[in-house]
């Protein structure tokens, strides 16, 4: 509600209720009022009370789960990753093939002939 509204709604009350009786109306007006605001407060509190424990559980069941997708996940990604470097040291530390190759032009085989 804007202030003049308020205005509006305070200038018929006036009018209705006369200037004897308005003081009484808005101060009952504000109890009222307040009474209602700590209900709304309370019931609010208690709803979100009664959904917290409940969100909470479901929170931690999938960070749960989620650990344990990716978990595994994690350990072929590693596995992956080793088995990666492990094969380009042994393509690094392997004897180069054009240089120790047998079958060279003008190298013999085990029995002594020429390869073909």
């Amino acid at each position: 509600m804007s202030g003049s509204e308020i205005v509006v709604i305070v200038l018929l009350a006036l009018i209705v209720l006369g200037p004897e009786k308005l003081p009484e109306a808005i101060r009952r007006f504000g109890r009222v009022y307040g009474e209602l605001k700590r209900m709304s407060n309370g019931f609010q509190s208690e709803f979100r009370n009664a959904f917290d424990e409940p969100m909470r559980e479901f929170r931690e069941t999938a960070q749960l789960t989620k650990d344990a997708v990716m978990r595994p996940m994690n350990e072929v990604r590693d596995t992956v990753k080793e088995a990666g470097r492990a094969f380009d040291e042994a393509a690094k530390s392997a004897p180069d093939e054009a240089s120790g190759s047998p079958t060279e032009a003008g190298s013999t085989s085990e029995d002594g002939r020429e390869p073909t």
